[in-house]
Order: structure tokens, then sequence, then C-alpha cells
């Protein structure tokens, strides 16, 4: 009887073990949408962010980007760094968007962008709303 019981208790862990290992690895491909704000004009720093973008669309995610700050320099790091120009082609050409900040391009005197669409704080304040998932960069 105690060896029936064992079994019995043996059989329903590994049933549930193994019902928690296909509900995790299901949700773990679910497509989700990403909010991407890149507040730096550190190549490297940018550059990861736009792949990691690439990268996350590729996958079958919704992406969205916003420049902030040093971020909206985008536009002219584009113009130097080959790699990262091919990064955000890349991402645009694939339909991804890339917002800046108005006042943030104002102050640097960028009132023609070519890389990004001239945005606002209600534009990132949507991007931080509607996504499941924000990263800063």
């Amino acid at each position: 009887m105690r060896k029936i019981f064992t079994f019995i208790l043996m059989a329903l862990f590994a049933f549930n073990s193994y019902s928690q290992c296909t509900e995790n690895t299901a949700k773990a491909y679910t497509p989700t949408t990403i909010g991407i704000v890149i507040y730096s004009n550190d190549v490297e720093t940018v550059w990861n962010a736009i792949r990691f973008a690439n990268f996350s669309k590729n996958q079958g995610d919704t992406v969205s980007v916003f420049l902030l700050g040093k971020g909206v320099e985008l536009d002219n790091l584009i113009k130097t760094e080959k790699d990262l120009k091919e990064q955000a082609n890349t991402f645009l050409d694939n339909g991804g968007i890339i917002l800046g900040c108005g006042t943030c391009l104002e102050s640097r005197n960028n009132k023609d962008p070519k890389v990004c669409k001239f945005s606002s704080m209600g534009d990132l304040y949507e991007l931080v709303r509607k996504n499941k998932i924000v990263m800063t960069f």
C-alpha cells in the first residue's frame, strides 16, 4: 500500500513539474511590445540599443524607440559611424519609427532631423504607457 501511495505522489509531482515547464516555454515565445528610450550619445551604447531593437523586431515584437537628451544626437552620430547608420537604417527600413524629443532637438539647433521624428513628452508618455517592457540606454 505504501509503495502505491509513493508511486501516485511521484506521478503527480512529475506531471505538475512537466505542466509548469510547458507553460513557461509557451509564454517565453509570445511576442510583446517593447519601448526603448535612448538618452546617451555614446556610440557603442546607442549602437547596442538599436541593434537590440532590430533583434526584437526580428523575434516578432513591436518596438518603439524614443530619443531623449543626448540621444537626439543620433542624427549626427550616423554621419560618422557606419555601423550605427546601418543599424538605424535597418530599423527604419523594417517599419520602425524613431521619435525624438522636440525640445532636446531644438536645444541642439536640429530643426530638421533625418533619423527621428519631432515628438513631445506626450509621445514619450504614450510609449511608456502602451509598452509591456520599457528599457533605457
